[in-house]
């Protein structure tokens, strides 16, 4: 791994219980989006952004800490990607944009039409913070604590998450006019 990329954290801890109450069966991250589950179309994108990468699929009490276990499993890292699982039309570029963008910048927030997306960005820096969060919240906490850029990006699939089956028929219709 060279030192000064950034690794991508793939959090694919959550239960999806949104997505079951929508009346999803199985995890979300198995349901076939075209002829691809979510979690690999998402591993794929990463694959091609082709920057370092750590799935975080160990069951954890919350997303703080996923995220912190991962950050530990990771700390020779030149900072962290952090990247739901669930963004399956997430592309390429977008991650290796934001990893470029962290060479000058603390923390990175992709937006998209004026929403926050994933990844968010965090530069070695943060390490610490990131280490040591807790509980179901995510990372919001350490991103108040540095320096941000948002970067404007042109990728829908930085803020389409997959939280319940509507979701998932958004994303399929994506996915097709793509």
């Amino acid at each position: 791994m060279h030192l000064n990329q950034p690794t991508v954290l793939i959090l694919a801890s959550g239960r999806g219980e949104r997505f079951a109450a929508s009346g999803g069966s199985g995890s979300k991250l198995h349901a076939m989006l075209g002829n691809k589950t979510v979690l690999q179309r998402t591993l794929d994108a990463v694959r091609m952004s082709a920057l370092p990468w750590h799935l975080e699929d160990a069951v954890h009490s919350g997303m703080g800490d996923s995220i912190a276990a991962a950050v530990r499993a990771t700390r020779q890292a030149g900072g962290w990607l952090i990247l739901p699982a669930d963004l399956p039309l997430i592309q390429g570029d977008t991650l290796r944009r934001v990893a470029a963008a962290l060479q000058g910048h603390e923390v990175v927030l992709p937006m998209y039409q004026g929403l926050r997306g994933h990844p968010v960005g965090f530069s070695a820096c943060c390490g610490s913070a990131l280490a040591a969060l807790r509980g179901e919240y995510g990372a919001a906490s350490v991103v108040r604590l540095f320096a941000t850029l948002d970067l404007v990006v042109d990728d829908v699939g930085c803020v389409s998450d997959i939280d319940t089956v509507d979701d998932l028929q958004a994303a399929e219709r994506r996915l097709h006019n793509a």
